[in-house]
């Protein structure tokens, strides 16, 4: 089966059983703040399942209109960087699709969330249904195991054989954070590989740690589509094959075997995954920066320049490449057709970094010259990594063509530092949000989110107060509180103070939506959108709007909605420096 042919079933069979098929939206997270991308397929539907939203009657944030219907069926495309170093392997991708059904507001629940899925593997598929396996949640203190799945799933076909009970942190999803939407799911497994997980939203997590049964139960079900792909395809000769065997990878990866003069098999996976990812986010208005969706980008890029050096592949094959992606995939992922802007992209980095590698080399090559025992010490390695972004894998191999080896354990201690250090800075300042060093789920994490976006509404009463003139000149955010300084000549009133206090929190109590978009710089300051330092903006930023009543550049995170704040309070304005004054707040 083609991979053409497996997403137009799916979503045939789904829409056949009542399901409004929905287009898949951006890969880059739209409305939600705690991730940088969709990293699930369920991502953009949560608050239909919260009840923030209605399905019948809200507009939905990627299609500007109502869903439209309680049962939803979509191919989603998602990426994670998590499993970035298992790439390769049997089953694990960056960038993956996402088969969806998800059923909000009890339009159905367990008994027809797993018979969908049984007939969809037997009569869809064709997959031997002896070669199943399922888990459901054994239960434990505080819930009881899912006996109701388990009865469901032998009523369904399944011998008692082919059910297994699964531990919480396989069989119980969520909440995201300290509260929220939670139930047990059901894993489907074939011949040891995962393809299909359903979850049935059952509980409201509390404050206090308690659940509380839903009466408006849903279902997100959520299958792998490449490893559904493979299962498919290669079902009797599953443990020889892989994800990258199916047609979404073959004819990439024969394309980059026929350009190789050194062959390795992973390298080829990776560049195929690596490169697929990369044109998915620039279609999606991503461009390669130093700091979060950028940062994932430009590090994807230039992994894809290494293993095409141990490749040996020297020619630029960029434009074949995606060529050959295309075919695969571009009549239904339409934005990836725009050649130009993703070969531009992608070309450009490679020739930046290319240039930070020769740079590197000329520092790598005054080493050796410098070393007399053949060996390089953690510390300079570092140095060189850090320095011109060498990555320690080709700094290995320079060093090995020249029968020198490298300290890796005292390379790796350095960079334990690094991060140390880099993590310290982050707790003591909020500047940015980098999620690979903040923890989205603790509590510090949420404050700081508050706090942040208060400093937007600040910004704007103070300049509705005291006039245009007065713009900002640094943020400073800890767990405690938020301090602003902003241009102004002279001291502050306590009536001008508590008129910007009262606009402040009346816009939070008005409960405005924060939106973001991705813009060319120039576009955002035409816009009216503020901005602190103009001159670091790359030609591409993301801007925040909040309920069309702020508007500014920034790189979040922030609440979803202006209530999520709470009450500001200003403890304290005072003198920062000359003409800059300073404002000490807190939210409650």
């Amino acid at each position: 089966m083609k991979s053409k042919e497996l997403r137009k079933l799916f979503l045939d069979f789904f829409e056949k059983r009542g399901h409004k098929i929905v287009k898949p939206t951006s890969l880059v997270s739209e409305g939600d703040k705690t991730v940088l991308f969709n990293v699930a397929g369920m991502q953009q539907f949560k608050p239909y399942y919260t009840r923030e939203k209605d399905p019948i009657k809200d507009n939905h944030i990627g299609l500007n209109e109502p869903l439209g219907s309680q049962k939803i069926a979509n191919i989603q495309p998602c990426i994670r960087t998590i499993d970035i170093d298992e790439v390769g392997d049997k089953s694990h991708l960056t960038v993956f699709e996402m088969l969806g059904n998800f059923a909000f507001n009890k339009s159905y629940f367990k008994e027809e969330a797993i018979n969908l899925a049984y007939d969809f593997i037997q009569e869809g598929l064709k997959l031997n249904m002896d070669d199943i396996y399922v888990t459901v949640y054994k239960g434990d203190d505080d819930v009881l195991m899912d006996q109701e799945s388990y009865d469901l799933w032998k009523k369904a076909g399944l011998k008692e054989s082919q059910i297994g009970l699964g531990e919480k942190e396989d069989n119980f999803w969520g909440p995201v954070g300290n509260t929220g939407i939670c139930g047990p799911c059901s894993e489907i497994y074939f011949k040891g590989i995962e393809i299909w997980t359903i979850v049935f939203n059952q509980y409201l997590k509390k404050e206090d740690g308690s659940l509380e049964l839903l009466e408006n139960v849903g279902v997100d079900g959520g299958a792998g589509f490449e490893r559904q792909l493979m299962a498919v395809n290669f079902g009797s000769d599953f443990e020889g094959k892989s994800i990258y065997d199916t047609d979404v990878f073959f004819d990439q990866i024969q394309f980059l075997k026929e350009k190789s003069l050194n062959y390795i098999e992973k390298s080829a996976r990776i560049v195929s995954d690596h490169f697929k990812a990369s044109v998915f986010l620039i279609a999606n208005g991503v461009l390669p920066a130093n700091v979060d969706r950028g940062y994932v980008l430009r590090r994807l890029i230039r992994r894809i320049v290494r293993h095409l050096k141990q490749l040996e592949i020297n020619d630029n094959i960029f434009e074949q490449m995606l060529v050959n992606l295309q075919n695969v995939c571009g009549d239904f992922y339409t934005e990836i057709m725009d050649s130009k802007t993703i070969l531009d992209v992608i070309n450009k980095e490679v020739n930046k970094f290319n240039l930070t590698l020769e740079k590197g080399l000329k520092e790598l090559n005054l080493l050796f010259k410098e070393i007399a025992d053949k060996k390089i010490d953690g510390c300079k390695a570092f140095y060189i990594y850090e320095t011109f972004g060498f990555p320690i894998e080709l700094i290995k191999e320079e060093a090995e063509n020249r029968g020198f080896v490298v300290d890796e354990d005292g390379f790796n201690d350095e960079f334990e530092k690094h991060k140390e250090i880099s993590r310290a800075g982050l707790e003591g300042k909020f500047g940015g949000h980098n999620l690979d060093s903040l923890n989205i789920e603790t509590d510090s994490y949420k404050i700081r989110t508050r706090l942040h976006t208060a400093t937007h509404l600040l910004l704007k009463a103070l300049r509705e107060v005291l006039g245009e003139d007065v713009f900002q000149k640094g943020s400073d955010i800890n767990d405690e509180r938020l301090r602003f300084d902003f241009t102004f000549g002279r001291k502050l009133t306590e009536e001008e103070l508590l008129k910007i206090q009262k606009i402040v929190n009346e816009k939070i109590q008005e409960g405005l939506i924060v939106s973001f978009k991705e813009m060319k710089t120039e576009d955002a300051l035409k816009m009216g959108y503020l901005g602190s330092f103009m001159s670091k903006y790359p030609e591409q930023v993301t801007t925040y709007d909040i309920g069309g009543w702020s508007k500014e550049i920034c790189a979040g995170p922030h609440v979803n909605n202006t209530k999520e704040i709470g009450e500001l309070k200003i403890i304290k304005e005072e003198a920062s420096s000359q003409g800059i004054r300073r404002i000490k707040a807190v939210v409650k």
